[in-house]
């Protein structure tokens, strides 16, 4: 009776001491991505939070708004913004070489409510013609950082309708597609995974080849981060079968370590 009293001691301490090694490597991991990547890491999060045993506490931003909230000081274990918004900031010191990887390239399109009827966008004077026509349209305000913004109104300078478009155009700090599934306005601008992504949108097409541009998004692995191997496991399961499913499904192509 003692023997088994002491090997059911000795096993449950056992036990003990295995729950408390695991809890001690899973970790809260805190990411700070920009907006394009919400939809796939929505889609992934609980797979690798099973897989992993790791918690993901995720913030949301323009990726140059990311940026600039880590040179301000702030330290999320990993940052999923731009490329060259990552390059920016490791020659900064800011985020290490080890650990970085390109996760995907996304380009921009065109998005409207579910069953609402989709203008021809295929080339540059009926892109030109849609945006005359529409009553309203919302992309992210320039000055906020937000890449497909910044890009989109260069395209309006280039068809020479940035004054006429003025008065109809919703600027918002981030949110284009919570904009728009509201309805409150015609035609939204972002990146195609934003669109692809969001229930009760409808992608209308990519912008024309000739006036297209495509954001490369990196991942790396901020300094001084307090979750930095776990950051890491985040990192490399992007880049995962599952993971690169999903980045295809939101109309982004996958990217490859660095």
């Amino acid at each position: 009776m003692r023997a088994h009293s002491i090997a059911a001691t000795a096993t449950l301490g056992c036990a003990l001491l295995l729950t408390q090694g695991a809890a001690v490597q899973a970790a809260e991991i805190k990411v700070l991505s920009a907006e394009a990547l919400r939809p796939v890491l929505t889609q992934l999060s609980s797979e690798f939070e099973r897989s992993s045993g790791h918690k993901l506490s995720i913030a949301y931003a323009t990726a140059g708004a990311a940026r600039d909230r880590i040179q301000g000081g702030e330290t999320p274990d990993v940052t999923l913004i731009t490329a060259p918004q990552v390059e920016q900031l490791a020659k900064q010191g800011r985020i290490g070489a080890e650990g970085r990887a390109i996760v995907a390239k996304v380009g921009v399109g065109i998005g409207v409510r579910a069953g609402a009827s989709k203008p021809d966008v295929g080339s540059i004077e009926a892109l030109k013609r849609a945006l005359l026509n529409a009553k309203s349209i919302t992309y992210a305000d320039p000055a906020r950082g937000g890449a497909a913004g910044i890009h989109f109104a260069q395209v309006l300078e280039k068809l020479g309708i940035a004054a006429d478009m003025k008065a109809k155009s919703k600027l918002v700090p981030a949110g284009v597609v919570a904009v728009l599934a509201k309805g409150e306005a015609e035609l939204g601008i972002t990146q195609v995974s934003l669109i692809v992504g969001t229930p009760g949108l409808e992608l209308v097409g990519p912008l024309p080849t000739e006036l297209q541009h495509y954001t490369v998004f990196s991942a790396g692995i901020v300094t001084g981060a307090k979750q930095a191997e776990a950051g890491k496991a985040l990192i490399k399961f992007l880049a995962s079968p599952a993971a690169v499913a999903v980045i295809k499904a939101n109309g982004m192509e996958p990217g490859a370590a660095q």
